[in-house]
């Protein structure tokens, strides 16, 4: 159900997506390291830093704070990288590195205030369980690191299901944080750390997801709310189809809700989609559209716009690691004679 991107990663297919949770052997993985061995018997969250109490947390204690179960589109930051001209390296994504699942944890906020810190802590530092190298550091574990206000908000979950059922080791297991409206390096899987911290967090991934070079961002802006995008889930690109077409799609953003989603046909006029309610706060927002076609090759292209002011470019816009590429989608389909 997966397309292998390289031995770590592998794209969800565009025809699994929807407005609700798909299964979990088709929802994408995403790695920077191996998968680790974890002992789950003797693993714990450590909460510490500049904390008022410091706690060693097993999962029946994690629980105990309470659970809160959310639908979160999560999506790759590269995910359109080779759709960029040239392509910048890294893992080469299509459009495959988003999925949409049902996630079940305890909210972060309660977690950290049960720990109490001072008001100087500006960031919380989270830590997994995963290793490798890195230049020019060498051998560290991957973390990312939430300002105070985004790990005290109500959205962060500390998870361990993902549809009902526990996490498997390719998404985390035992436990991962998880940041819906952010790309998914935010979300750190293997979880095993939580640090206060009172000064910014400079580790290798906070430094790296950077919009470098990317003329639409500062080269100091991190990469970290979700950019508005559509995509076209039927038809698929290639596709024969008749003469009354229904197109279908999602759309999504991390700064606030889908307002429209356009399509065009060949270079024809934009016509607005019919939107669907979002199945949660998080998830993504379905659209259609039916347009009738004459025999012959066509091009539908779609584009979103969010109540944030925000609408997909029309032309790839380029950075040096490939992030954030938003561009509209478009979809080729022959209509026989």
């Amino acid at each position: 159900m997966l397309e292998p991107i390289d031995e770590l990663n592998a794209a969800a297919s565009l025809s699994r997506l929807g407005p609700d949770a798909m299964s979990i052997d088709s929802f994408y993985t995403r790695s920077n390291f191996e998968v680790p061995d974890i002992d789950l018997n003797s693993w714990r969250l450590i909460v510490t830093g500049k904390v008022a109490t410091a706690m060693s947390l097993s999962m029946s204690d994690l629980r105990s704070f309470g659970e809160h179960t959310d639908l979160v589109t999560l999506e790759c930051a590269g995910n359109g990288r080779i759709l960029m001209d040239p392509i910048p390296a890294g893992a080469p994504w299509g459009l495959g590195a988003v999925s949409v699942a049902e996630f079940t944890g305890t909210p972060l906020a309660g977690v950290l205030r049960a720990a109490g810190f001072p008001e100087d802590v500006v960031e919380f530092v989270f830590t997994g369980l995963d290793q490798g190298k890195v230049e020019p550091e060498g051998e560290i574990s991957y973390a990312f690191s939430l300002d105070a206000p985004t790990a005290l908000s109500d959205g962060p979950l500390l998870v361990w299901q993902m549809n009902g059922e526990a996490l498997t080791a390719e998404h985390g297991a035992p436990l991962r944080l998880l940041v819906p409206g952010n790309y998914g390096m935010s979300s750190v899987k293997w979880l095993s750390s939580i640090t206060a911290v009172d000064q910014p967090f400079s580790g290798h991934f906070r430094m790296k997801y950077r919009y470098l070079g990317d003329s639409a961002a500062s080269e100091t802006e991190p990469v970290e709310r979700m950019r508005v995008r559509s995509l076209v889930v039927s038809p698929a690109d290639g596709d024969e189809v008749g003469e009354s077409l229904g197109i279908r799609g999602i759309a999504w953003s991390g700064s606030g809700r889908i307002e429209s989603v356009a399509v065009r046909v060949d270079d024809g006029v934009w016509i607005d989609a019919e939107l669907g309610e979002p199945l949660g706060r998080s998830a993504p927002t379905p659209w259609a559209l039916r347009v009738a076609l004459q025999s012959g090759h066509h091009n539908i292209q779609t584009r979103a716009s969010d109540s944030g002011g925000n609408v997909q470019p029309l032309e790839s816009i380029w950075n040096r690691n490939g992030y954030g590429n938003n561009v509209a989608h478009s979809v080729s389909v022959h209509v026989p004679g």
